[in-house]
């Protein structure tokens, strides 16, 4: 099965804990500190490789984390940092945050790369904390937590040229006689449940890559039959081959009707060069009015091209067109589909005061609790200094203003300390 959608969670490394050491050497009684710092966690990042062309692989696996960074040494060692997690995608992919829709990349190019997770950074051992008035400090940090998201991933398929037209019209049997891909092929509408992929060589110096794009039906564009789960795979194209079944009962009437879809699903898919291709020539029916169908279409403004795409008769002379149309059309320009949005940075010092049921004391805030996870508890110079933390945040007088008294609990993140005013 084609999967172009995928929902998936990513997490980077946590920072490694610097660390609280005095140099103790013979002869060297006052060593002064040494503790290094923690290592780096590992970034998430995101991977173009040209050899995938699903997002199969996500629905085995849904769950990506980085490694964290190490802990720091003695003698100022820092750390080793922890190994990024680098996670392959297709060329063609749109990554999404899943929380709030907003695309984080469109990734096109081979070897493209996306940090969609931050590390976290390690924290600093005592030896940073050294001062001149305070030159034997007890006080360190444990490393930054890492981030964590889940995301959406969206794949729309990178050709040269799309192969439209309604369902059954012979697009897979195309597909197959010009290039070596192995689409299912039936004579029953829909039989092709997702786009395929192909090459073509014209020549040694011409190759084309074409991409079978399922049948369309009235109403596609609001996701009727195969739906815009489809149509968004046009979009990729520089040219379209518009192939019609020239046994249909009407076949300028199935042109109108894709064209109508296209344009209801995306302007710009309609203003596409189009290439028309009469299929089914082979029988004596669809070639006994094909004097009438070239007129009709002329009417239009377009040359079709009368093929068979099962005796495969016409086929080279219609792609040598497709690939003349294709030199006039410039490369597509991968554009973002959302105008980019002004996002303010959120205040990392803002916070919350709430009251839990129990009557405790909740403060929520990033700062403050990435402070707290931060924070080594069992140093009493450490827990001075995030008290102090408090106090140029403005928690204290936040929380002595809604009313906390000595003696009352007060939770930070996973933390719970006494309040004393």
């Amino acid at each position: 099965m084609f999967f172009d959608e995928a929902r998936i969670f990513v997490a980077s490394g946590r920072g490694g804990d610097g660390v609280v050491h005095f140099r103790r050497e013979k002869h060297i009684p006052r060593g002064g500190p040494d503790g290094g710092d923690g290592g780096k966690g590992g970034n998430v990042i995101l991977e173009v490789s040209p050899t995938l062309n699903t997002l199969s692989v996500f629905r085995r696996k849904r769950h990506f984390s980085a490694k964290d960074g190490n802990r720091g040494g003695s003698n100022n060692k820092t750390g080793r940092k922890g190994a990024d997690k680098v996670i392959l995608v297709p060329p063609g992919t749109i990554v999404r945050d899943d929380a709030t829709g907003e695309i984080l990349g469109d990734m096109v190019l081979p070897a493209q790369r996306l940090i969609v997770c931050h590390r976290g950074r390690g924290g600093r051992g005592n030896a940073r904390f050294a001062t001149s008035r305070n030159q034997a400090p007890r006080v360190a940090e444990k490393g930054e937590p890492g981030h964590e998201r889940w995301l959406q991933l969206e794949l729309r398929l990178i050709a040269d040229i799309g192969i439209i037209g309604v369902p059954n019209a012979g697009k897979s049997t195309l597909l197959a006689a010009v290039t070596n891909a192995r689409p299912k092929i039936a004579a029953y509408p829909f039989t092709t449940l997702q786009p395929n992929l192909g090459v073509v060589d014209l020549d040694n110096e011409i190759s084309l890559v074409l991409a079978d794009i399922p049948g369309l039906i009235e109403g596609a564009h609001e996701g009727a039959g195969l739906g815009f789960a489809f149509l968004r795979h046009i979009q990729r194209t520089r040219i379209l081959i518009h192939l019609i079944d020239g046994a249909s009962i009407d076949p300028v009437a199935d042109f109108s009707q894709v064209n109508a879809e296209l344009a209801l699903f995306d302007q710009i898919l309609a203003a596409k060069p189009q290439v028309v291709a009469i299929n089914k020539l082979d029988l004596p029916q669809v070639k006994s009015r094909w004097l009438e169908l070239e007129e009709q279409f002329r009417h239009l403004g377009f040359q079709p091209f009368a093929i068979s795409a099962l005796a495969r008769d016409g086929l080279r002379e219609l792609l040598y067109a497709a690939y003349k149309a294709l030199q006039q059309v410039p490369p597509v320009e991968v554009e973002i589909e959302d105008l980019p949005v002004y996002r303010p940075e959120p205040d990392r010092a803002k916070f919350d005061i709430t009251r839990e049921p129990d009557g405790a004391w909740r403060v929520s805030g990033a700062a403050i609790e990435r402070a707290a996870e931060m924070t080594y508890w069992e140093y009493e110079e450490a827990v001075r200094r995030f008290q102090g933390l408090l106090v140029r945040l403005g928690v204290e007088d936040a929380l002595r203003q809604a009313g906390a008294q000595s003696g009352d609990t007060v939770r930070i993140g996973e933390y719970e300390m006494e309040w004393l005013d």
